[in-house]
């Protein structure tokens, strides 16, 4: 196995250059790609890309493959690359240092890089973790965002949030992680709400119930004042003229009033209240 300082600077063509798929950034912001290109376009190439040999003699892409996009956009017919003379499992090692030290790397695109390096190479955990400079916990972590369903992954790296939000998500059950992910993304949530919500949703509050209010019970002076108000009205009544009774009964139960009005009244009766002779 050779080492990484064995290196040659080489002018290659950006077609001639071959990006390794399970080796590669997935996500990229175009806007700043487009500004990279304009760099490019007008100063060139500062840093060379990496790039390796293979026994089919072709150049595979180590590191470098944002700047490799950018001069093919700015139309640039030759870029300065540096050629090492090491193997695929050192290379694929030495791409995952490279953009993750960079920050290049989406969590989803480094999770997946470095899972290749296990699966694809060969490497082992404390290996690889020791090489990213993580503990061996970081490394599991990284590795336990790929649980998420892919299609919640484009979502997650579209809506530019971060391995938080991804990690409150997998508190839910599967089947509510898609309906909690649209109120994240809709509220804009930073990760500490949305931890705070996720838990809203595991444990949700009790709502005391509305207490009912108590229906009044009649106190002895208000039938004590009905009483008076009848008894005052039918005396109204007959001093008016009106011959009007009222009677009241009283039981265990219940107090019963009647009133008796009598609609016709004798003529001579009449006259009298009239003043008719």
């Amino acid at each position: 196995m050779h080492t990484i300082t064995d290196k040659k600077l080489l002018m290659l063509r950006p077609e001639d250059i071959t990006v390794q798929d399970s080796i590669c950034i997935r996500e990229y912001n175009e806007y700043e790609l487009k500004l990279l290109a304009c760099s490019i376009a007008a100063n060139g190439i500062i840093e060379p890309i990496s790039v390796r040999k293979n026994d089919d003699g072709k150049y595979i892409l180590i590191s470098g493959q944002r700047r490799l996009r950018a001069a093919s956009m700015a139309g640039l017919r030759r870029i300065p690359c540096l050629l090492h003379k090491i193997d695929a499992p050192t290379a694929a090692m030495f791409s995952v240092v490279s953009n993750t030290q960079r920050k290049n790397l989406a969590f989803f695109d480094e999770a997946k890089a470095v899972n290749c390096l296990l699966s694809c190479f060969g490497f082992s955990h404390s290996n690889t973790a020791a090489a990213l400079g993580i503990p061996h916990n970081d490394l599991a972590n990284k590795l336990g965002l790929l649980r998420l369903e892919s299609t919640l992954q484009r979502r997650v790296n579209a809506a530019n949030l971060s391995e938080e939000h991804v990690k409150a998500l997998f508190r839910l059950p599967g089947s509510m992680r898609e309906e909690a992910l649209d109120t994240m993304i809709g509220e804009n949530m930073t990760p500490k709400q949305s931890w705070d919500y996720v838990n809203q949703v595991l444990y949700p509050k009790e709502v005391p119930p509305t207490p009912e209010k108590p229906l009044r019970k009649i106190a002895i002076g208000d039938v004590r004042l009905f009483s008076n108000s009848l008894s005052k009205l039918i005396s109204t009544l007959k001093n008016a003229g009106v011959d009007t009774s009222l009677r009241r009964t009283e039981n265990d139960r219940y107090i019963e009033f009647k009133i008796k009005i009598i609609k016709e009244q004798p003529a001579d009766a009449c006259a009298e209240q009239l003043k008719i002779c």
